[in-house]
């Protein structure tokens, strides 16, 4: 694979081994391809990374190395903007307008509720 124009997909698992008392267990992470570009990392840094990525905290050594699945992949980019979105993949309809009421009302009860229990607030020495 290639800095900068593949990402890449590792998977491994570590630990069991037959081994009594240590269960085995299964690691995977991903960076698209400009992040190892970005941070200019070679094909090394980069793999160290992912496992860490993974959260796998033990040692790298070679055996863990060698049992790594590594897959490419490239991905692209574009940008469009929200109502373009809105017109291409939801016939013109804003799928979060219908949202918009439900959390207005949901809001308005929260700020009655708490309202509510303002007023019902006893003072602890009457004056």
């Amino acid at each position: 694979w290639i800095v900068g124009v593949h990402g890449i997909i590792i998977k491994f698992s570590s630990g069991s081994n037959g081994m009594r008392g240590t269960e085995q267990q299964y690691y995977s992470a991903t960076f698209l391809p400009e992040v190892a570009k970005e941070q200019c990392w070679n094909q090394k840094e980069t793999i160290l990374s992912l496992i860490r990525k993974a959260g796998y905290r033990g040692n790298i050594t070679n055996g863990l190395l060698s049992q790594i699945q590594c897959t490419r992949y490239q991905s692209s980019k574009c940008r469009i903007a929200y109502q373009e979105y809105i017109a291409e993949c939801h016939g013109g309809k804003d799928p979060l307008s219908d949202n918009v009421e439900l959390i207005a009302a949901v809001v308005a009860e929260d700020v009655v509720r708490k309202q509510r229990r303002v007023n019902h607030v006893k003072p602890c020495v009457n004056l």
